[in-house]
């Protein structure tokens, strides 16, 4: 019922993912390339996108670049980055009309395809390196980026909380690297970089819309080239054995604390009772019906918001809340009685209805967006594991009471966070 037209074709170095849909009037063009989270490089990587799409050979400046954007029917370009387990992935999106919706013909998917290729292929050099002025612009953006998140204490106290809980894996790393490398990035370094991401990084290419594959794949195999690379074999997330809970508690000029707590669920996207997780989160701390949303935030007035999320693909559980600095013990002891709820099996089958339904719909709006199926679809090469969209929403439909309670034995509290005032919370 909600299949999706995915074709899948190994070429040059890159996987070329096709979606033929006619649920859109624009063609989507996303590239995902992952490489292992590494303290080495974790800043220039989060450097590298912003540097490539500055400019190209063709477009020697930002304002070129953008004005043939606007050319291309007010086509779009942008950059993203993000952590997938213990990986750290580039993104490059292009989004542009699709020419059969208008009356001049111009093959503009094969246009965004050849600017695509140009941006991650062909960047412009002087000296055997990017140009320095680029590099330092960026590097400027790059570090107002990081301070960003540090201004903003609900970032930043899931960002603490992390660092805390991950101390000694790569995950700690934040996506956007680190403050005190930047300065140390040279345009020369960051482009022999740029060379081992070309020669081994793991590509996957998603072209979605009202597309003809077989042509599309011509145009791909054409455009881009890379060397051709062994995948990197999956490695099942270890699960790390809490020994004793991690309280950190840190003081800043803040009027409201920010308590976030973290678990580790045992769980990961490739494992059979993922599905009863989703639930599980859904039931406990995902939505406004939840327990957390209920208990901590409603009925006890304890918390500004409260809610939790789950990390699909490194097994963690977050629970954020913004707090009065005052009621600290009391809103800890809270969300752990919720958990022990669930432990319980303390909700009932009305609430297991509603979450499922709650979680179907949130599929289905995802996927009502090209980059929304271009998510979803890329959760299968993180995690190595083929599913279906339609395997997705009967996985979820069939979660049973007991299966979530069983999920919920697993969950182990491993860090406790809290953010508070310079006189202190306690």
């Amino acid at each position: 019922m909600f299949l999706l037209d995915e074709s899948e074709h190994k070429l040059n170095g890159l996987t070329l993912h096709t979606i033929k849909t006619d649920k859109f009037k624009t063609n989507t063009i996303v590239l995902r390339m992952k490489a292992p989270l590494q303290e080495e490089y974790v800043t220039q990587r989060a450097l590298l996108p912003y540097v490539l799409q500055s400019e190209t050979p063709s477009y020697p400046s930002t304002t070129s670049l953008r004005s043939y954007l606007d050319e291309l029917y007010g086509a779009v370009l942008y950059v993203d980055l993000a952590k997938k387990g213990e990986n750290h992935i580039i993104t490059f999106f292009v989004e542009i009309a699709n020419e059969i919706f208008l009356k001049d013909q111009t093959p503009l998917l094969d246009k965004a395809i050849a600017l695509l290729q140009e941006i991650v292929l062909s960047p412009i050099t002087e000296n055997g390196a990017f140009k320095s002025a680029i590099v330092e612009k960026e590097k400027r953006s790059l570090k107002q980026r990081i301070q960003a998140v540090n201004d903003d204490k609900m970032r930043y106290s899931n960002l603490r909380l992390v660092e805390e809980m991950c101390k000694d894996e790569p995950y700690h790393l934040h996506v956007n690297g680190r403050i005190e490398d930047i300065d140390h990035i040279t345009a020369q370094s960051l482009y022999e970089y740029y060379r081992k991401v070309i020669e081994e990084d793991e590509m996957d290419l998603y072209i979605i819309g009202n597309i003809e594959p077989e042509k599309v794949k011509e145009v791909v195999s054409s455009a881009f080239v890379f060397s051709n690379r062994n995948k990197r074999p999956f490695t099942e997330t270890e699960a790390k054995q809490v020994v004793k809970v991690n309280e950190v508690i840190e003081n800043q000029d803040v009027k409201q604390g920010k308590l976030n707590i973290g678990y580790r669920t045992n769980t990961t996207y490739s494992d059979p009772d993922y599905d009863a997780l989703q639930v599980f989160n859904g039931i406990f701390g995902g939505f406004s019906h939840s327990k957390l949303f209920i208990n901590v935030r409603e009925k006890e007035s304890l918390a500004y918001y409260a809610a939790s999320r789950v990390e699909s693909h490194k097994g963690l559980l977050m629970v954020m809340s913004g707090i009065d600095v005052s009621n600290y013990d009391r809103a800890v002891t809270i969300i752990k009685e919720q958990m022990q709820a669930m432990i319980d099996g303390d909700f009932t089958d009305e609430i297991m209805t509603q979450t499922k339904a709650v979680i179907r719909n949130q599929l289905l709006e995802t996927i009502d967006t090209s980059r929304g199926i271009a998510e979803v679809l890329y959760h299968n090469v993180v995690s190595s594991k083929p599913r279906k969209l339609d395997d997705w929403i009967s996985g979820i439909e069939t979660v049973t009471k007991e299966e979530v309670v069983n999920v919920a034995k697993k969950i182990e509290l491993d860090t406790i966070y809290f953010l508070t005032g310079l006189e202190g919370g306690r």
